[in-house]
């Protein structure tokens, strides 16, 4: 090979998979580069036909051999990888795991999050959302699982559809799911899973077939190496949140209430359960506090004090919960919210957003502990 065609190699091979978010050279995708004279002849393979991130890596390639000194036009060829190829990237992509099993064991150094509430309604949802792009924000490489299989909405709220409103769906590569991005979280959801025209559809599945859905999205979805892995879960103790306890006995727990009573008496409910199963309550985030208006007034609609309460019945001495934050009523997090927006991008000072910002830097700046976790060492 050249100067001139190693320098071409070195460009594109640079180039990441917007997808897989791997170069195209750890990825195999480069299959062929000549330069002859001022034109670069660069041939690549995509992962699968009709991958939809096609245009975007020929638009990055070609920029990236037009930027290599004494090149001035590039000739690009796109294919497809051959079913051996697609088998050694999966193969790749799992770092040897065997398919179909487990990612985020007790052995994983992902950090897992269920965010949890007792009674639908309180902004769960909305905060999970928020919380996951806020984390990301902090430079964490951070997934989501939006297993609220029945009341799915994690698309919307994070602008996932396209501009005739349809989710955004994932890319399979043979049996390996890659998961859309939206504000550098990597997310999944059973909404993109439905046939076109069934998004407002109701999922009505019972308990196996919720165990299944919940168990592929642990371990066909390929989210990579995660520094946290959040799920926003169903409200209240039924068949998602057992197979959560069965699937990630080791997950932390956050609690969502609202200060209403009626929400906080409900919440700690689904926090002992959480406990029945061996997770841990990391702490409760009151949602809809009360809001200080333009003028000094206070707004307290929903009253005052449930979060405290929930966070003082959960604590012991050998485990205190604590109440991470009150988040205030905020039209700016609800119109965000109904805009596919989370409001701490699109409104990053008003005060609901700073709240959970707040959150996510306690959650950044606390690894998962390597207590129980078996490490790579073998005594001689």
């Amino acid at each position: 090979m050249t100067d001139s065609a190693a320098a071409v190699h070195a460009a594109v091979g640079a180039v990441v998979d917007p997808e897989l978010r791997r170069t195209l050279d750890e990825l195999g995708m480069v299959r062929d580069v000549r330069v002859e004279g001022q034109t670069a002849h660069v041939a690549i393979l995509l992962t699968i036909v009709g991958c939809p991130a096609a245009d975007r890596i020929s638009r990055e390639v070609t920029d990236a051999a037009a930027s290599v000194p004494g090149i001035a036009e590039v000739d690009l060829e796109v294919g497809v990888m051959s079913p051996e190829q697609r088998r050694a990237l999966t193969e790749q992509l799992r770092g040897g795991r065997a398919a179909r099993t487990m990612p985020f064991g007790p052995d994983s150094l992902t950090r897992v999050i269920a965010v949890t509430s007792g009674k639908g309604g309180v902004g769960k949802s909305t905060l999970t959302a928020n919380l996951a792009v806020a984390l990301a924000a902090r430079g964490l490489s951070v997934g989501l699982v939006d297993a609220d299989v029945h009341g799915f909405s994690i698309p919307g709220l994070l602008g996932l559809v396209d501009a005739d409103g349809r989710t955004v769906k994932p890319t399979r590569i043979d049996e390996l799911i890659v998961p859309p991005i939206a504000y550098d979280v990597k997310t999944v959801s059973i909404g993109m899973f439905l046939r076109e025209g069934e998004e407002r559809s109701a999922v009505a599945w019972r308990g196996p077939m919720l165990h299944r859905t919940v168990q592929q999205f642990l371990t066909d979805v390929h989210f990579g190496d995660l520094d946290v892995l959040l799920l926003d879960m169903p409200p209240g103790t039924g068949d998602v949140a057992i197979s959560v306890g069965q699937l990630l006995p080791h997950a932390e727990v956050l609690v969502v209430t609202t200060p209403q009573a009626a929400a906080s008496d409900v919440a700690i409910r689904s926090a002992l359960v959480a406990r029945q199963i061996g997770q841990r309550v990391a702490g409760v985030i009151e949602n809809m506090a009360a809001m200080v208006l333009p003028d000094g007034t206070t707004v307290d609609v929903f009253g005052s004090g449930g979060g405290a309460s929930v966070a003082a019945s959960l604590s012991s001495e050998a485990e205190p919960v604590p109440l991470l934050a009150s988040i205030p009523l905020s039209p700016a997090l609800r119109s965000d919210a109904d805009a596919g927006v989370p409001v701490v991008v699109a409104h990053p000072d008003d005060p609901a957003a700073r709240a959970i910002a707040e959150v996510a830097e306690r959650i950044a700046v606390k690894p998962r502990g390597l207590a129980g976790r078996s490490l790579p060492i073998s005594p001689r």
